[in-house]
Order: C-alpha cells, then structure tokens, then sequence
C-alpha cells in the first residue's frame, strides 16, 4: 500500500508562512487527484486544496487566496504554501487522494499559529 508522510509543520505567529510537504511511496500523486486535509482539535477532518491529475486546483473557502496547492509527479510529492497564517489554521494536515482517501492516513504534520 502507498505510504504517505507529511512534514513542514511547525509553530509560526500569525500572518506567517509554512511550506508543507506530502512524499508519497509510490506514483499516487501522478495518478490521481490529490488534496491536504486539516483536523483541528475536536472537529472532524476537512479538506481543504485540491489539485487534479490536469492541475486544476480549489480550495474551501476559508483558505482561498492563502494557500497554494503544488504537485511533483516526477518526486511523488504535495506541497502546500501557506500565507496570511490565522490562529484558525492550527490542525493537524494530511495528504491523501481527493475528494476521499484511496490509501491509509500518514501521520499528518502540527501546524500552530499562535503568538
């Protein structure tokens, strides 16, 4: 099964910036499309990017504008830029496909924005 592990995250003070990073095991991310999903402390898991097989990419509304989904065929690889950081943003982020998970969750990465 294709393996998926996320890093990038950290403690960052609002307005800030952080580049997360999805690795995939196996070619996943050149097959399908992909999104990264967030799960805040007692909420459920939402999702927030998505970028298709052809590129095109959307986003929930409440990152609009702020953040910027890529994708590296050739590395297998997800990444997430993420501007105008909010105290709202803090959750946990997963890579998975979209817009339902095709393989197990990876770990996920600790965003915190937080003065």
């Amino acid at each position: 099964q294709v393996q998926l592990v996320e890093s990038g995250g950290g403690l960052v003070q609002p307005g800030g910036s952080l580049r997360l990073s999805c690795a995939a095991s196996g070619t996943i991310v050149s097959i399908y499309s992909m999104g990264w999903y967030r799960q805040a402390p007692g909420k459920q898991r939402e999702l927030v990017a998505v970028i298709t097989s052809g590129d095109t990419t959307t986003y929930a509304d409440s990152v609009k504008g702020r953040f910027t989904i890529s994708r590296d065929n050739a590395k297998n690889t997800v990444s997430l830029q993420m501007n105008s950081l909010k105290p709202e943003d803090t959750a946990v982020y997963y890579c998975n496909t979209a817009p339902g998970p095709k393989t197990s969750w990876g770990q996920g990465t600790q965003v915190t924005v937080s003065s």
